[in-house]
């Protein structure tokens, strides 16, 4: 731990005088810097430590010194003054020791799945804190520059309720997906007025100018708590791009308990997602009435012959029980004569094996159980950065089909391999709509949406835009292609007009301004 460089070190032999903030802060939005003042022994200046406090990794976990001398302490080179992010007393300290079973439970750490205890969750053994940032930009643009303001067209009060007076959401707001971070306005191109319009601006100036909404909003399924907020602006000297005028940066934190869906590992490759999080009274419990906090499936054992997991469940019982701390290293590990007589030394079955009692029933299970201690992480694949649904949203501007991915809210890509398994089954209408209305057919969805909302139970399935695409790359390649209906008469493919469907329906689905948002 001490050569990651996350640590803070003692440069040399001296007396720690104290552990403040320093006089002078340097920059007005800078985060209050605590620091270890140590004197050297033989005299002479004293060093100053600047400690990390809840700082932003590029991963957005957290980066936190912690002080672990006291002032008035002699330290000798080489000591550790502050323990940095995931180290404990100088150690790397990633998981935590729990409690583990090797069982079946009821099905549910079926192929590798992790049934959790509830304590786990109660005592935050998992639970881990994340620092997201967002930025937002003013710019100069053709039509104007961009101004970030709390005075935003069509806009509820209900939705400004967080900004200060210049529009940026001020530090402890509690946000949701959706609230407004950063209020900004950009012009919008210029139209041909009409007399009523023009009479406006001359009476209220600039005032009725063209404006759009162009905010920056906490991202869909995000959530959490302003942290930090860092205004750079070039009246005040900052470092910007060239035709940026103002940037905000906004640092949202959040708290994430372990939850079913999240993603553990060993120290042996014996990673699992969490199936269930149970009552600790639900649990599996010893004889003398401690609940479990963990079940692993055995049959992750066997076929994989990481048997060091089970090895380590020993000896970690071992070493929880008599209070002491053991290290054994890769390749030179305690063998197994050693394993069984530390056993025996802290008063434990041999076999490591002990008869376990259902936690709702109060009955002995049939076989002995392995029990013991295991070090257990939490990996950075967390179920709610993953999880993911669309409705209706941006579309690509060629294909006119959902775009991909949870960044760009798209759809989930429904393939050639998964067309064939509906193929299979026959199932023809499903097949219609993934291929049309859910897809690229724009008059279509349009309808499908208009039905969906008044209550009808039509389906109007017309042609796909991918069919368009392929045409006009034949026409690209010179080959004139006819359509032809079963009668043999040809179709013409006009550009049709998506129906004008009045904005009471709550969406737009048109082709031209859902373009627009994706190229953005």
């Amino acid at each position: 731990a001490k050569d990651s460089g996350e640590m803070i070190v003692a440069d040399f032999a001296g007396t720690v005088v104290d552990i403040a903030n320093p006089k002078e802060m340097k920059a007005v939005h800078a985060t209050p810097v605590i620091e270890i003042i140590v004197k050297p022994d033989g005299g002479g200046a004293e060093k100053h430590y600047p400690l990390q406090k809840f700082e932003r990794s590029n991963q957005g976990t957290c980066l936190n010194h912690r002080a672990v001398v006291k002032p008035g302490q002699h330290v000798e080179k080489g000591d550790i003054l502050a323990d940095g992010p995931a180290i404990d007393n100088g150690e790397m300290a990633l998981g935590r020791n729990v409690l583990v079973a090797f069982m079946p439970w009821e099905g549910y750490n079926f192929e590798d799945a992790i049934l959790l205890s509830e304590r786990v969750v109660k005592e935050d053994l998992y639970t881990s804190i994340h620092i997201e940032e967002y930025e937002s930009e003013a710019r100069e643009t053709k039509l104007g520059p961009e101004e970030i303001t709390r005075d935003i067209p069509n806009v509820a009060d209900d939705a400004l309720r967080n900004l200060d007076e210049r529009g940026i959401v001020y530090i402890g707001a509690e946000v949701q997906q959706g609230d407004i971070l950063v209020g900004k306005i950009t012009p919008k191109g210029e139209t041909e007025l009409s007399a009523e319009e023009r009479l406006l601006r001359a009476i209220f100036g600039e005032k009725a100018r063209e404006v759009r909404d162009s905010s920056l909003r906490v991202p869909h399924g995000e959530r959490g708590i302003v942290v930090d907020v860092k205004v750079f602006s070039r009246e005040n000297k900052d470092e910007l791009g060239p035709g940026i005028n103002e940037m905000v940066r906004v640092y949202i934190a959040q708290k994430r308990k372990i939850s079913a869906g999240d993603k553990m590992a060993g120290r042996h490759g014996n990673k699992g997602v969490v199936a269930r999080i149970m009552p600790s009274e639900d649990m599996p419990y010893l004889p003398d009435g401690t609940p479990v906090d963990i079940v692993l499936n055995p049959l992750g054992v066997p076929s994989r012959m990481n048997l060091g997991q089970v090895l380590e469940t020993h000896l970690g019982w071992v070493a929880s029980t008599l209070g002491i701390k053991i290290a054994t290293p890769v390749f030179d590990g305690a063998p197994m004569p050693t394993i069984v007589k530390e056993l025996e030394k802290a008063g434990l079955p041999v076999d490591g094996k002990v008869r376990l009692r259902d936690g709702r029933t109060g009955d002995e299970f049939d076989e002995p159980v392995t029990v013991g201690m295991i070090y257990m992480l939490k990996l950075a694949h967390l179920v709610e950065d993953k999880i993911h649904a669309r409705s209706t949203g941006p579309y690509s501007l060629v294909t006119q089909q959902p775009l991909g991915g949870k960044a760009q809210f798209g759809g989930q890509r429904f393939g050639e391999m998964e067309v064939w398994a509906l193929e299979a089954y026959g199932a023809a209408h499903v097949l219609q709509e993934i291929l049309t209305v859910k897809s690229d057919d724009i008059v279509g969805r349009v309808k499908a949406y208009e039905a969906i909302v008044k209550g009808d139970n039509t389906l109007e399935a017309g042609i796909p835009e991918s069919f368009r695409v392929l045409v006009k790359e034949l026409e690209g390649l010179a080959l004139g292609v006819e359509i032809l209906s079963e009668d043999e008469r040809q179709i013409v493919l006009s550009e049709e007009d998506i129906p004008e469907i009045p904005l009471d329906l709550g969406i737009s689905l048109e082709r031209e301004e859902l373009g627009e948002d994706s190229a953005e």
